[in-house]
C-alpha cells in the first residue's frame, strides 16, 4: 500500500474492544494538565481549564502569578481560566490530587495495554499528509509526525496511539479532527517525552511517563496529564468540553 500525500490508512482490525471504548481516566479528567512534578509557563500562555500537580507543592508552579484564594484549596492565574491546584494547598486539595494522579496513571497503563490494530506504521515518521482511521497504533521507538495528520471518523470512534519512545511533532504541524471526530477520544500513551514545536497543534489526551514541552504558540486541544513536568512557551491548552 502506497504511502502518497493524503493517503488514508486504513486496516482489518483485530481489536476485540471495536468499535473502540475510550481509555478511562478517572478524576484526572478534570484537569487540563496534571503533573507530578511542576508546571512551568513563559507568559502569556492561555488554558482553558484546571491545572494541577502532586506531589509537587505550589513552589513548582513557576511564571504563572498565582493568587491564593482565600479558602486555601485552589488558587488563579491570569493565564489559566480555571483553577490551580498544589499538593501542599488545604485539604480536600492533597487527596484529591493525589487520586488523580493515581487515575492517571492507571490511565497510562489503560493504553499501553491496549491490543494494537496497526504497529510501525511509516517507520516511525510521518512525512507526508496522512489521514488515519480509527484504531490502536503501536511504536516500538519514536514517533516524530513532520507532516500534517487527520484523524477522520464519528463521535464515538477512538484513536490510542502507543509510543515506547518520543513523541515529536514538528514546527507548524498539525493533528487535526476531521468528520465528527472529538479530542477526548484521542489518546497519546508516551514512555518518553512529548516535544510539540512551534505553532504546531494537537488535538487528544497526552498521557506521558516523561515530560511535555509545548513550544511557542504551540496549541494542544485536549489535555496533558504527565508524569514528570509540563513546560509550556506561550502555548494554549483547551480542555474537551464533555
Amino acid at each position: 500500500m502506497g504511502l502518497a500525500a493524503n493517503h488514508v490508512w486504513s486496516f482489518d482490525t483485530g481489536n476485540t474492544m471495536e468499535p473502540g471504548v475510550p481509555v478511562g481516566f478517572g478524576t484526572a479528567g478534570n484537569f487540563a494538565i496534571l503533573s507530578k512534578a511542576g508546571i512551568s509557563t513563559v507568559p502569556a500562555s492561555s488554558i482553558l481549564g484546571d491545572i494541577g500537580v502532586s506531589p509537587a507543592a505550589a513552589t513548582a508552579i513557576t511564571q504563572f502569578s498565582l493568587v491564593m484564594d482565600a479558602s486555601g484549596v485552589f488558587s488563579t492565574s491570569t493565564q489559566v481560566t480555571g483553577n490551580v491546584y498544589a499538593a501542599d494547598y488545604s485539604p480536600p486539595t492533597p487527596q484529591n490530587l493525589t487520586t488523580a494522579v493515581n487515575d492517571m496513571q492507571r490511565a497510562f497503563t489503560d493504553a499501553a495495554g491496549r491490543a494494537p490494530d496497526v504497529t510501525e506504521a511509516f517507520a516511525g515518521s510521518i512525512n507526508i499528509p496522512e489521514t488515519l482511521v480509527p484504531g490502536v497504533y503501536k511504536w516500538g521507538t519514536g514517533l516524530a509526525v513532520n507532516a500534517d495528520v487527520t484523524l477522520s471518523g464519528s463521535d464515538t470512534d477512538v484513536w490510542i496511539f502507543q509510543i515506547a519512545a518520543d513523541l515529536v511533532v514538528s514546527s507548524g504541524t498539525t493533528i487535526g479532527l476531521a468528520g465528527a471526530a472529538r479530542p477526548e477520544n484521542v489518546f497519546w500513551q508516551v514512555s518518553g517525552l512529548v516535544d510539540l514545536g512551534t505553532t504546531s497543534t494537537l488535538h487528544g489526551v497526552v498521557l506521558t511517563a516523561t515530560a511535555v514541552t509545548v513550544r511557542t504558540g504551540a496549541t494542544v486541544n485536549g489535555r496533558l496529564l504527565a508524569q514528570t513536568a509540563v513546560t509550556l512557551d506561550q502555548g494554549t491548552i483547551v480542555e474537551p468540553v464533555l
